[in-house]
């Protein structure tokens, strides 16, 4: 196929090389405006699970420090402005002295 059409493009060498790099490009265009936006919503990367426990919030773990709080069924839990809602100690170990 890239042989068909190297030798369908005209105007000798530098024709051949800037209808090459045209094609490309526009093939890339294409790509980038028409096909990924269509395929984007089928696609999972926005789909972000971060706990398995069906929307509320993880379990305290004992000597948790994180201030993972959990609320109570039903409620929402309030919020700070820099308060996020889950322990970020719990499976974040201090570093070992080998490393």
């Amino acid at each position: 196929m890239y042989g068909w059409i190297w030798r369908h493009l005209p105007f000798g060498l530098p024709g051949k090389i800037i209808g090459s790099i045209g094609l490309a490009a526009a093939a890339a265009a294409l790509l980038w405006y028409v096909v990924f936006p269509w395929a984007e919503p089928l696609l999972p990367f926005d789909d972000v699970q971060v706990s398995d426990t069906g929307g509320q919030f993880a379990p305290e773990v004992p000597g948790d420090t994180g201030g993972g709080a959990v609320a109570p069924s039903g409620a929402e839990p309030s919020l700070g402005e820099n308060e996020i809602p889950y322990a970020t100690h719990s499976n974040n170990p201090e570093p070992s002295p080998s490393r």
